[in-house]
């Protein structure tokens, strides 16, 4: 539409520095409420890595007792044979359980992200058209797969991460104290290390993280717009000057990105450096206590083990918090797209206007509106409009009339500053946007279509609208002869947008979904400005069958289109300047009556004198 996007400056969904930002404990109640419905499946995996992790650390008891009251000893056979074989059980139960708790989280973990993709879409698809004019596209795409994506890991690494090395952290220096309790004290001297450590890299990995993932949103969204005006981009031969913005594009990304990974480096080597310093620590300390006869080699060995085992834990939860600070950055940008209210709300129930759409008579009215897409510019000012039910309304003028506006307001893409727009007498506000969208069907410049069958692009996916109606629907407008041209007919296979069809067989498609959906009021935002002048008679010929008994409003650049209209509406500055027949306002000599003779003169249209 022509006039929705002027004013408006887009910006990443959630980047708006006005906006507030989730707390911590807000993002960690959003997690933990997806979360809920599968407690009974986290238990599992507690479970699970509970046992797993026993098992595990069972094995170098094992092995200490093999050392000194067998090996130690001068004795063998049997006994070691015993140990042996249940060394293997208990390597055969961790495998067990651990499979089974990676099975149990990753179920649990994929199914709230499958939840979060579509609560997400959900409430992206029910926002208000302001939403989308300063919201980039590449930034929802964002918000949808790759924030998704980094939470889900959250689930599947750092909540395993959590539970897992938690528990075999808190097993481990158990067992530690019970083989030798100096040692262990001295083990636990570097936790303190760790925190500061922690807590020194927890800023700077946040500022890595947040601006890797702007400059990626930046980045998707340029390429998504490219992609989108590829056309007009080969043109006029801007392909060097867009390659030479998308190459500062990608390197400000790969900066940022090489930034982020080298802060990740530095923060878990640090803490490999730790966990050598601390077992080459406990390795001496042990080793003199071996050689002066007060700790036994089998518990020695078994103490390096756990030592070792102990800053396993430490270093993967320590690992994971890269991944955390990812996720917490991921869900605060979901939690405010989430938390974004659409300026359009659907009316309370109490304040619903009875309203069936299908039964409508189709009586439109525009009560002293004024509106502007800025507060401070408005587009319409104090419009009034009556148009009665079946009546066929042209509405022409200059670019940034207000023509476009006019439509978005009926369709509600956008609400009033002042006055009303009602349709039967009742407030559009007061209408549900199902019932109103089922009753105001739109045609605009360029008709949508999707990836899939003609079929379904008429019916656009509804299994309740049968084949028969969608091929009489087509017939009915013309489209049919088209239809059967095609390899496949009704059952072709449209790509992206409907590209391998012309303007004018795209805009046949548009008006069968008209016939289909059966709207009492229509709308041609500039449905024949891209059509030459034989396809437009086509769409000409369609556009009087679908607005036989409907309400019909019809803007255009071409004349030719409206000329026809009982009523044509001249627009100027957002005011309605003149109105008439075509007869009586090019008696009226005004403003139609120099449109009219401009495009005469200039040929571009087949006009009568």
């Amino acid at each position: 539409m022509a006039n929705l996007n002027k004013t408006a400056v887009k910006e990443p969904a959630g980047a708006s520095g006005t906006e507030e930002k989730p707390s911590t404990s807000s993002t960690l109640k959003l997690l933990m409420g997806y979360a809920k419905p599968h407690r009974l499946a986290f238990a599992g995996v507690a479970f699970c890595a509970l046992l797993g992790i026993s098992a595990e650390l069972l094995q170098p008891l094992l092995v200490q007792v093999a050392i000194d009251d067998h090996l130690a000893k001068g004795e063998g056979g049997g006994a070691l044979m015993r140990l042996g074989l249940l060394y293997l059980g208990i390597a055969v139960v961790s495998f067990i359980f651990t499979y089974l708790q990676n099975n149990l989280l990753q179920y649990a973990g994929q199914s709230i992200i499958a939840r979060i993709r579509k609560d997400l879409f959900g409430h992206i698809s029910k926002m208000s058209m302001s939403f989308f004019d300063r919201t980039h596209s590449g930034s929802l795409v964002t918000n949808v797969s790759n924030d998704t994506e980094t939470i889900s890991q959250f689930f599947t690494q750092v909540l395993l991460s959590l539970v897992r090395d938690g528990m075999m952290l808190v097993l481990i220096i158990g067992l530690m104290f019970s083989l030798d309790v100096q040692l262990a004290a001295y083990s636990l001297l570097i936790l303190p290390v760790i925190f500061i450590v922690a807590a020194l890299f927890r800023s700077y990995l946040r500022s890595t993280y947040q601006q890797a993932r702007s400059r990626l949103s930046r980045l998707i969204a340029f390429t998504a717009e490219n992609l989108s005006g590829m056309g007009l981009i080969q043109s006029f031969r801007q392909e060097e000057e867009q390659f030479g913005r998308f190459t500062e594009q990608n390197r400000n990304y790969w900066t940022a990105n090489l930034r982020q990974i080298r802060s990740n480096v530095l923060f878990n080597r640090t803490f490999d450096i730790l966990g050598n310093a601390a077992l080459v620590l406990m390795v001496w300390l042990g080793g003199r206590a071996v050689l002066g006869q007060s700790m036994e080699v089998g518990v020695l060995y078994a103490f390096v083990s756990y030592i070792r085992q102990f800053f396993q834990p430490i270093n993967q939860i320590t690992m994971q918090w890269n991944t955390f600070q990812s996720t917490t950055v991921a869900v605060e940008r979901i939690q405010r797209v989430l938390e974004t209210k659409p300026d359009v709300r659907e009316p309370k129930a109490e304040e619903r206007a009875p309203f069936d759409p299908q039964r409508i008579e189709g009586t439109v009215d525009f009560r002293n509106v004024t509106f502007g897409y800025r507060p401070d510019r408005p587009v319409l000012k104090q419009l009034n409009l009556h148009i009665p039910a079946g009546e066929m309304i042209g509405v022409v003028g200059t670019t940034g009339a207000g023509k476009s506006t006019l439509i978005s307001l009926l369709n509600r893409f956008y609400d009033v500053n002042e006055g009303s727009v009602e349709i039967d007498g009742a407030d559009i506000r007061r209408i549900g946007e199902e019932d109103l969208h089922a009753a105001v069907g739109l045609i605009q410049q360029d008709p949508y279509l999707f990836s899939g069958s003609i079929v379904d692009n008429v019916r656009l996916f509804r299994e309740d609208i049968t084949r028969e109606q969608v091929v009489e629907a087509c017939r009915f407008v013309g489209a049919h002869p088209m239809i059967m041209r095609l390899p496949q007919q009704y059952d072709t296979h449209l790509s992206e947008r409907g590209s391998g069809l012309s303007a004018g067989e795209r805009q046949l498609i548009s008006f069968a979904r008209i016939v289909v959906f059966r709207p009492k009021i229509l709308i041609l935002d500039e449905a024949t400005a891209n059509l030459d002048s034989e396809t437009e008679k086509l769409v000409q010929e369609a556009l009087t069958s679908v607005s036989q008994g409907r309400t019909t409003i019809v803007i255009a650049h071409r004349l030719s289109t409206i000329m026809h209209a009982d009523r044509i509406l001249v627009m100027k500055d957002g005011e309605l300047t003149e109105q008439g027949t075509h007869a009586q306002l090019v008696a009226r000599g005004g403003h139609y009556a120099e449109l009219y003779r401009h495009a005469r003169q200039s040929g571009r249209e087949q006009l009568p004198s």
